[in-house]
């Protein structure tokens, strides 16, 4: 890993753990109960977070050969816009997509708005991952209109199976950043491997 990608995960991180972690009583999307919530879009619709995300999404998803981006909304919103701007300034485009929860009842009734064609290969990516059931909905939704998967990428995984579930099913997986189960509200760099 390059020492300018080391050092833009570490700022990440120092911003996630500034403006990232609510504490109080939450629900989560699985129904679980949780007295921390990782709340991505804080970093993501941050001005630098943004910036950051976008670089170091954008880097992981080209070295897999990723053509698009996409993932479940809304979530995912901001961090495919940063991915595709930034692969723009790159001068290699990598257009967006959002899958919604569930199809609109009017006008084109899509499911998936934006850029994705059949044979394609995409990045699905999400700000955090708790059980992995929306972000394998997404994949599901994306796999029916015939692109493939190749790389699924996280901003923090909970480390609550919902990693496990994907890799489980073959799906190639990782997270910037991993929260300590044991030790509540403790988020740390995840090991990671960009090919060359």
């Amino acid at each position: 890993m390059s020492e300018e990608l080391k050092e833009e995960r570490e700022r990440l991180l120092e911003l996630f753990r500034a403006y990232g972690i609510l504490r109080g009583d939450f629900t989560l999307s699985s129904g679980r109960r949780s007295r921390i919530y990782f709340d991505g879009r804080m970093l993501s619709l941050h001005p630098e977070g943004a910036f950051l995300i976008g670089r170091i999404f954008w880097r992981i998803l080209s070295a897999e050969g990723a053509e698009a981006v996409g993932g479940p909304t809304l979530g995912a919103d901001p961090i495919v816009a940063a991915v595709a701007l930034t692969s723009y300034l790159e001068g290699k485009p990598m257009p967006a997509f959002i899958v919604r929860s569930q199809a609109k009842e009017h006008g084109t009734r899509k499911l998936i708005e934006g850029h994705l064609r059949k044979d394609m290969k995409v990045g699905v990516v999400d700000d955090v991952i708790t059980t992995g059931s929306s972000l394998l909905k997404a994949v599901e939704a994306v796999e029916r209109e015939g692109a493939k998967v190749v790389k699924i990428v996280v901003l923090l995984d909970r480390k609550e199976g919902g990693s496990e579930l994907l890799m489980k099913r073959g799906y190639s997986f990782c997270s910037l950043f991993t929260a300590d189960p044991a030790k509540e509200g403790e988020i740390v760099l995840s090991p990671l491997e960009i090919r060359a």
